[in-house]
């Protein structure tokens, strides 16, 4: 399909509103898109000096001139921005339905001029602060990162800022005024005004998008895909560059992650994601895969995507050792590619001509209405107009040529689908042998990983004593990621442990000597997730289990608060923050060790991650405090409180938990700062508290500490983040529902004066002791129950959580007692079913099943991570191994037993509180 036009005579009323001389490619072109382009007629209606500029001066000059509009600094950005968007749609339509511009000069035209709107509308947004266009730099990737923009696309956009040189206003820290400049940047381009819009901006490829606000820092950003990004952002920084705003910000920062992007070794297990990546595009895109009505030509077999993702998978395989191969636009990527050899020149000649048919297709699709469609239609009227638009006859020949064009594209892909990784090599020696002999189903996996480490790329392995060493310890490995609950995943993690060691044989003729930490690191990295991740970002994790004593309890809550004081010191807020991570991380990877060698009492490792946090919070809440007192002074006799909620105000964090956390703050919510510019105590502490949240979970070059949840706060995310202790007790005494006071029952204060703890500890007894219609409080407890077990369903039999007879169970019992009696109202539920034991309201076999299903519960948070919708159904033999060991069991059986028996207890005393019935897991 050539997509040339037959020649058609302008209608009358479109001729009128041509130049008499236009040309005849231009007037066939105009009358094709005003027969059958809504978009387009409305365009050429309101715009005869663009048709007119065109016709006289092609197509180069007419982009020029529409391209100069959007420094007309006489009109208001978002007004020229928007109307220079319509010339350049026109032109570009007009330019290539004519035949004048080839698919790479429509492309980069758009590419163009999205640029120069990011970089006028970022400007603009600095110009309303007073300041240049500095310190706040926008990332394209996708299609306008490699400059070849659809016709009517959306652009991918990451916004970096440095927070030293982003212009601030007073009480604004940087990340603060970089989020509402980026903001405002976005509204210029995105908002849609009677002159429409210029660009939609998609920010959903920047790190973690879901909880990271609109603008980053460099800093974080770097650390980020340094250590913590997943191979669809390689994958997505292929195409990335610095397209507006401070350029030069944005070059320094993709040169310091080139390395993250484009590695040396070849990166099979990248390949392999990539290309389940597709398989999931091929079946989630099912009705839209083959070619005929619906058809989506991006991601429809043998469609754009599928071309991309051809030699995107080439270039990350060769491009770390070969430049020439990291050109960001498809058609130029396959070029390199067939001039290295690396592809058939042939194939890579069909891949690109299909590539510009099926991108000047999806053109036509969508310049029809100005949508961002990639679907062949479904109306014979619409697939009419789409076929006139290509310069067919009629859609059956639209038809023909997609299927003759996608054929050869869907088998080039499937070729190297079937090639999943590089064939397993003949490696002769002992590893290999017993690896074949003991796993035969994970050689394929591991065996091309072996070969890797051994070929020298490993600056670990350079050393001949150090490839000595590795031998030797090289079985007891692999048999931990053989046994993996996800083999590929634990595989990944040891091979990015192995990449980032330093160079040396000292690591391995440690390990050697000491074959106990050999089977713990492949432990850590088979059966635990959570720390296999943190050791495969930072291997130096593992030094800390090489110290003597590494083993050994860790001291309690104030000994640790100590130590982390002394450690983080310094005038620095950023640094201490750091310092506190570094720190807190290393304690929390050591007592995951110490679960997964069985070396410790799971409860007693929930206290102790309870303590570490108990520590953090000791030290960064006052460096916070100090900073912002520095900026906006201090309020005389108040300071914030920390209520400690759920299961940190119990003392019984798992790797998995967040922090609940509810501020207070004491004194007189109407005093004033002592800052020169005063500020009420209410806003003086939420603004406080904002920070302190940041400070806590905001990743940083050392990564983030934790996960703040603040919704259990007066109000909720209605209510505001810190509130008075008076204005809290008022709320719990006449506003608060049965719900809240059941979490209050665990709440912690941390921080304030002595007076203020006393004050905070008095509302909340005076809440949770006060009153109550026994009746009453039973249907509210059972109400409650039964809704969240609609929202949360239980995840089958080790979800020892939601199912019935589950913690969850068990906590509101507890709960509903402490509210109905006023007795065991101790944060600790170990404590408190202790007092409601003692005082024979509860038996003593619902304490037993207390601890059973906690420790099961905290070691299963290392298994599985994501909560009680990812709980497998069964375990593999390590994992099961590493639960029995850590419930003092001899075998798995026997821990199913163990479950079973204190699931029962739960149910039995859930009926006797309640006189009903659970249903049966």
């Amino acid at each position: 399909m050539d997509f040339a036009l037959p020649p058609l005579a302008p209608p009358a009323d479109l001729a009128a509103l041509l130049p008499a001389d236009c040309p005849t490619d231009i007037a066939t072109a105009a009358a094709t898109a005003w027969a059958n382009a809504p978009f387009l007629k409305g365009l050429i209606r309101g715009r005869a000096a663009v048709v007119a500029e065109l016709a006289a001066s092609g197509p180069d000059a007419a982009f020029a001139a529409a391209l100069a509009t959007t420094r007309d600094d006489a009109t208001p950005v978002a007004t020229r921005l928007r109307r220079a968007r319509g010339d350049v749609a026109l032109v570009v339509a007009l330019a290539d339905l004519a035949g004048r511009w080839r698919l790479e000069q429509v492309t980069a035209a758009l590419s163009a001029f999205a640029d120069a709107a990011i970089d006028i509308a970022i400007a603009a947004a600095l110009a309303e602060r007073g300041a240049a266009n500095a310190g706040l730099v926008a990332l394209a990737l996708g299609k306008l990162g490699s400059g070849e923009l659809n016709y009517s696309s959306d652009v991918d956009l990451i916004f970096l800022h440095d927070p030293d040189r982003i212009p601030r206003r007073p009480h604004e820290d940087p990340g603060e005024a970089a989020v509402r400049i980026a903001r405002r940047a976005i509204a210029l381009l995105a908002d849609l005004t009677p002159d429409g819009y210029v660009a939609r901006v998609d920010l959903r490829l920047r790190p973690a998008s879901e909880i990271t606000p609109v603008s980053i820092s460099v800093g974080a950003a770097e650390h980020y895909y340094q250590s913590e990004a997943l191979t669809w952002e390689r994958v997505a920084f292929i195409r990335a560059r610095a397209c507006a705003g401070d350029i030069t910000l944005g070059q320094a920062f993709l040169a310091a992650i080139r390395g993250f992007v484009w590695r040396r070794c070849l990166d099979w297990t990248a390949v392999r994601d990539i290309q389940a990546v597709s398989l999931r595009i091929r079946d989630h895109f099912e009705a839209g895969q083959a070619v005929g009505p619906g058809y989506d030509v991006k991601r429809g077999r043998g469609g754009i995507r599928e071309i991309e993702f051809f030699a995107q998978i080439h270039q990350l395989i060769w491009g770390g050792r070969d430049p020439a191969l990291r050109a960001p636009a498809t058609l130029d990527g396959l070029a390199a590619l067939a001039a290295a050899g690396r592809i058939d020149a042939a194939e890579a000649a069909t891949l690109a001509a299909s590539y510009r048919c099926l991108r000047s297709l999806e053109h036509r699709l969508q310049m029809r209405r100005d949508e961002q469609t990639h679907m062949a239609p479904k109306l014979v009227a619409d697939r009419r107009g789409v076929a006139a638009l290509c310069g067919a006859r009629d859609w059956a020949a639209v038809e023909r040529a997609l299927k003759a064009t996608t054929a050869p594209v869907a088998a080039a892909y499937d070729r190297l689908i079937a090639a999943a990784a590089p064939p397993a090599p003949e490696v002769p020696r002992d590893p290999a042998a017993w690896l074949k002999a003991r796993h035969p189903r994970q050689t394929r996996l591991l065996a091309p990983l072996v070969a890797r480490w051994r070929d020298g790329n490993l600056r670990a392995l350079r050393a001949e004593p150090a490839r000595e060493a590795f031998e030797a310890v090289l079985p007891a490995l692999l048999a931990g990621v053989a046994a993996a609950g996800d083999p590929a995943h634990a595989a990944a993690r040891l091979d990015g442990f192995l990449d980032a060691l330093p160079a040396g044989a000292q690591f391995f003729a440690l390990l050697r000597a000491n074959p106990a930490l050999v089977g713990l690191l492949g432990d850590l990295l088979g059966v635990a997730p959570v720390l296999a991740d943190a050791l495969a970002r930072d291997p130096a994790l593992f030094d800390i289990l090489l110290a003597p004593g590494a083993m050994a309890p860790l001291d309690p809550a104030p000994a640790l608060a100590t130590e982390l004081a002394a450690f983080a010191a310094s005038d620095a807020l950023e640094i201490t923050l750091d310092r506190v991570r570094r720190w807190t991380g290393e304690r929390r990877f050591q007592l995951g060790a110490h679960l997964v060698a069985g070396r410790a009492d799971p409860l007693v490792v929930a206290r102790s991650l309870s303590d570490l946090a108990d520590a953090a919070l000791a030290v960064v809440m006052p460096a916070v405090a100090e900073d912002f007192a520095r900026t906006h002074g201090r309020i005389a006799g108040a300071s914030l409180l920390v209520l400690a909620m759920g299961r940190f105000g119990g003392q019984a964090l798992t790797h998995a938990s967040d922090l609940d956390l509810v501020y207070l703050f004491g004194g007189d919510h109407q005093a004033l700062s002592d800052a020169p510019r005063p500020m009420a105590a209410s806003q003086y502490f939420n603004r406080l508290a904002a920070r302190l949240t940041a400070a806590l979970s905001v990743p940083t070059a050392a990564g983030a500490l934790y996960e703040i949840d603040t919704r259990l706060r007066p109000w909720g995310a209605k209510g505001l983040l810190a509130a008075s202790i008076d204005s809290f007790a008022r709320y719990h005494a006449y506003d608060a529902e049965v719900w809240e006071h059941m979490a209050l029952t665990r709440a912690r204060v941390i921080g304030g004066s002595t007076d203020e703890r006393a004050a905070a500890v008095a509302a909340i007894a005076g809440a949770l002791t006060r009153r109550r219609d026994p009746a009453a409080l039973r249907d509210a407890v059972l109400a409650m129950r039964a809704e969240m077990a609609a929202a949360k369903p239980g995840g089958g039999a080790f979800d020892v959580k939601l199912a019935p007879g589950g913690s969850v169970d068990l906590e509101f019992i507890v709960h509903y007692l402490q509210l109905r009696d006023g007795r065991g109202c101790a944060p600790d539920l170990r404590l408190a079913l202790a007092q409601l034991v003692a005082d024979d309201i509860v038996p003593v076999a619902l304490a037993d099943a207390h601890d059973l299903l906690s420790r099961f519960l905290i070691l299963l948070r290392l298994v599985s991570p994501s909560g009680p919708a990812r709980v497998p159904a069964s375990f593999p033999a390590a994992v099961e191994a590493m639960l029995a060991r850590g419930l003092g069991c001899d075998s798995f059986a026997e821990v199913v037993a163990r479950l079973a028996l204190a699931r029962q207890a739960v149910r039995l005393a859930w009926e006797d509180q309640f006189d009903d019935r659970r249903p049966q897991p």
